[in-house]
């Protein structure tokens, strides 16, 4: 199988997961979406909580890999580009992983295959708390910030956000906007 075929395989599911939610998404459903066989799927992918797993790595907003942002620009800049970049994700994200909290079945083996792969949804806490206690190292953000404090608060506000983005079916308001009055709520002498 080419690399276009997976990759076709992976934007089906995806269209199908938003559109269904996970619960509903079957492998037939994906594979008529994607237009090639059942069998054909499970040559990238040994099941659907799997292949479920890859459409939310490969298939929403990712998150700028905090290390190449130390020292760059400004921490306030930054943290407006990691806030605004959570906002994309969790309002991509939020309706494919909402999904499986109506099977608990579904939930224990998502559970499983996230610990197996050493991620999950605390994921973006310590992504952006790494990065504000590595702008305090270089001084640029000030050991009295609670970086783990304000990583909660930009993350937990980027998911609310999104929630009732998706909820109300409006989408997201301006997230440049969104992201810089976040962030001001959180730093506002820095």
């Amino acid at each position: 199988m080419t690399t276009d075929t997976r990759e076709r395989i992976l934007d089906a599911a995806a269209r199908i997961i938003r559109r269904d939610g996970l619960a509903r998404t079957t492998t037939r459903l994906i594979a008529r979406e994607a237009r090639c066989s059942e069998a054909l799927l499970y040559k990238y992918f040994p099941d659907k909580q799997d292949l479920f797993l890859r459409v939310l790595t490969e298939r929403v907003p990712r998150v700028a890999d905090v290390d190449e942002l130390v020292g760059h620009g400004t921490a306030r800049e930054n943290l407006h580009l990691l806030t605004e970049q959570l906002l994309a994700f969790y309002d991509q994200s939020f309706p494919m992983a909402a999904s499986i909290f109506g099977d608990t079945s579904l939930l224990d083996a998502h559970r499983e295959k996230m610990r197996a792969r050493g991620v999950g949804p605390e994921a973006p806490v310590s992504i952006v708390t790494a990065y504000i206690e590595a702008e305090q190292r270089t001084g640029r953000l000030t050991q009295d910030l609670d970086a783990d404090a304000v990583a909660r608060l930009l993350v937990g506000a980027a998911l609310h956000e999104a929630f009732l983005a998706n909820y109300s079916g409006a989408g997201l308001p301006d997230r440049t906007a969104l992201a810089a009055a976040l962030v001001a709520a959180v730093l506002p002498d820095h």
